[in-house]
């Protein structure tokens, strides 16, 4: 039976309290202060059918970082950086140390990225198997620019470390019951290092490789094609294991991150600093490809065949 009085509501208020003070915003009573005058946007995205997996193994840590990278790397494409947060918990029951575990989490991750937590809300669907974990956070836009790949752009891959949280309704049906550690690993957050690196590299183009995988990549391209050619950031096995199950290659590029969690579009000459000060952050990268005059198309070697894959 779910508690209509959430027992543990003040425990949660004092977490998020200690996230009410930061360079950009105050908060006191509910009431919201900015200390900025910029342009903002905004993000609101969960784990989704992942969740499915992080309920079962209680694996919630990862779960905050799915659900915090999902947004974090698709405001940056705006050039936005987080400062305040709210998040709708999704659960199948009222387990006070789940959500207490979540919240922490939560807590934790914002106060290394000075993001206000201003609110949430928990919901018990005691018709379903799983959690989802949906958030929306602003963000705050510095130096605007548009986000379009420019011809002549060399194009640089951040290398995924798995899944991340797309295509997961696909896994379940190739899997059925079967769980595998994969399934649970979180996504990577991109966002702080590339935040770092637009302050001393211009960017012409990003795109975080979720929902839609390579075919996103039409929506910065405008007139030009973008080709991605064969590269070092294999997949791992575990998609290999997953195109073997009879998924196509166009399936694969268009369901999966296939190796590749993030895409930038910047000029020749300053590609091999971007790739390096990526590198040194912590992630691996490699130029995957180029951007030439065309159609608006993206062409893609499969990593898995022989094949070309064309959106």
């Amino acid at each position: 039976m779910y508690d209509v009085t959430k027992s543990y509501k003040d425990e949660i208020l004092k977490l998020i309290s200690t996230t009410h003070e930061t360079k950009d915003v105050s908060v006191k009573n509910g009431i919201i202060v900015k200390k900025f005058n910029f342009p903002e946007a905004c993000s609101t995205d969960g784990v989704g059918t992942k969740g499915v997996y992080h309920w079962q193994q209680r694996s919630f840590r990862n779960a905050v970082l799915d659900a915090l990278a999902m947004n974090l790397n698709d405001l940056v494409m705006s050039r936005a950086r987080a400062y305040k947060l709210q998040n709708h918990l999704i659960l199948p029951e009222d387990d006070r140390e789940s959500i207490l575990e979540i919240i922490k989490n939560f807590v934790n991750e914002c106060k290394k990225r000075n993001i206000a937590i201003t609110g949430g809300e928990t919901s018990i669907h005691d018709n379903i198997n799983g959690m989802d974990i949906s958030v929306t956070i602003d963000g705050l836009i510095e130096n605007p620019r548009k986000n379009k790949f420019e011809s002549g752009d060399i194009l640089v891959g951040i290398k995924s470390n798995g899944l991340h949280s797309n295509g997961f309704t696909k896994v379940r049906e190739l899997y059925g019951d079967e769980f595998r550690p994969e399934f649970i690993e979180p996504t990577l957050v991109y966002s702080d290092a590339l935040l770092e690196i637009g302050k001393k590299f211009e960017i012409h183009g990003m795109m975080h490789i979720t929902g839609g995988a390579f075919s996103k990549l039409k929506g910065v391209l405008g007139d030009n094609d973008v080709l991605i050619k064969p590269h070092t950031l294999k997949p791992k096995n575990i998609f290999y294991e997953i195109y073997s199950k009879g998924v196509s290659d166009e399936e694969m590029y268009k369901t999966f991150n296939c190796g590749v969690g993030f895409v930038l579009g910047v000029s020749k000459i300053i590609v091999h600093g971007v790739v390096s000060l990526l590198n040194n952050a912590g992630f691996k990268s490699d130029i995957i490809g180029e951007v030439v005059s065309g159609s608006g198309r993206v062409l893609i070697d499969s990593a898995f065949s022989e094949k070309k894959v064309v959106f």
